[in-house]
C-alpha cells in the first residue's frame, strides 16, 4: 500500500467512523478488506484503523480479529481478554454488554479466565487507539482555549494553560515514538501501551482542566473521550500494571534496552 491509497483509505475510513459505530463499522471494515489487510500488512492496517477510532470516538469489535491473528486463529470469532484487577472480558461483536463498565457504549462483557494468548499486538492496537483519544482530546482543548476569553484574554494566553496543552503534546508524541519503534519484542510493545495510555490519561487530566465544567457535559465530546481512555487503558493491563511488569523484566534481564531500541 503506497502513500497514495493510505491516504485515501483514511479519508473513507474517517468518513464511516465519524457517522457510525460498533456493528457499522465491522461491517464497513469488512467491506474494505480489513482482514485481508490485516494478513497482508498488519503493521499499516493496525495504526491506521485503531488510531482513527480514536480519533473519531468510534469502536469496533476488530481488536479480536488482531489477537487472534497474532495466535495463529483465523479471525471472526471472539475470546477472553485479561483486564487490569484480575478481570476478564469479551469484546462482543453484536453489540451486547454487561453494563458494567466506565464506558457503556463498549461491547464489552465479564467472563471466565481465558487461556494466555499472544498480547504483544493487541498492546500496540490499543495504544494507538489511546493515542487517537488523546489526539482528539488536545483538539478539543485547543479548540476551547483559543476560542473561549476570559478576562479580556483568550484563554489560550493563559501561560498555566499552554503548560498544560504542551505537557500534553510532549506525551503523546512520546506515545507516538514508543509506537513506531521498530521491532516486535514484546517488551517494547508492553513500554509502548504504557506509554500511549499514561499519555491519553495525561490528556484527560489537562485536557479537563482546560475545558473546565463545560467537558463534562451531556453534550461535549470530551468526557466521552475520557471514558473510554480510562476503559482502555485497564485492557490488556493498565499503564500503571505495564509498568511495574516491565520493572520486573528489567530486573530479572539485569539489563536495560537501548535508547534506539526505544
Amino acid at each position: 500500500m503506497d502513500a497514495d491509497e493510505r491516504d485515501l483509505l483514511e479519508q473513507v475510513l474517517r468518513k464511516t467512523m465519524t457517522g457510525a459505530s460498533g456493528t457499522a463499522v465491522d461491517a464497513s471494515l469488512a467491506d474494505l478488506g480489513w482482514t485481508q489487510m490485516l494478513a497482508e500488512e498488519p503493521g499499516t492496517a493496525i495504526a491506521l484503523v485503531f488510531r482513527l477510532l480514536g480519533e473519531t470516538g468510534a469502536h469496533a469489535s476488530v481488536l479480536n480479529d488482531v489477537v487472534l491473528r497474532e495466535a495463529g486463529s483465523p479471525p471472526g470469532r471472539t475470546l477472553a481478554l485479561p483486564y487490569t484487577g484480575g478481570t476478564w472480558v469479551e469484546w462482543t461483536r453484536d453489540g451486547s454488554a454487561d453494563g458494567r463498565v466506565l464506558d457503556p457504549a463498549l461491547p464489552l462483557r465479564r467472563v471466565a479466565a481465558g487461556a494466555p494468548v499472544p498480547l504483544a499486538d493487541g498492546r500496540r492496537a490499543l495504544g494507538w487507539w489511546l493515542l487517537g483519544s488523546g489526539r482528539a482530546m488536545l483538539a478539543l482543548a485547543r479548540r476551547h482555549v483559543l476560542d473561549r476569553h476570559q478576562f479580556g484574554r483568550p484563554l489560550a494566553s493563559f501561560q498555566a494553560l499552554r503548560h498544560r496543552l504542551a505537557e500534553t503534546y510532549v506525551a503523546l508524541e512520546g506515545a507516538e515514538a514508543a509506537l513506531t519503534a521498530p521491532g516486535d519484542d514484546d517488551t517494547l510493545a508492553l513500554l509502548a501501551k504504557a506509554a500511549a495510555g499514561r499519555a491519553a490519561l495525561t490528556a484527560a487530566r489537562h485536557c479537563g482542566q482546560a475545558l473546565g465544567g463545560i467537558g463534562f457535559t451531556a453534550e461535549h465530546d470530551l468526557h466521552r473521550h475520557i471514558k473510554r481512555a480510562l476503559v482502555l487503558d485497564g485492557l490488556l493491563g493498565s499503564a500503571r500494571d505495564l509498568t511495574r511488569e516491565a520493572g520486573t523484566l528489567l530486573l530479572r534481564e539485569g539489563r536495560t534496552p537501548r535508547l534506539v531500541d526505544l
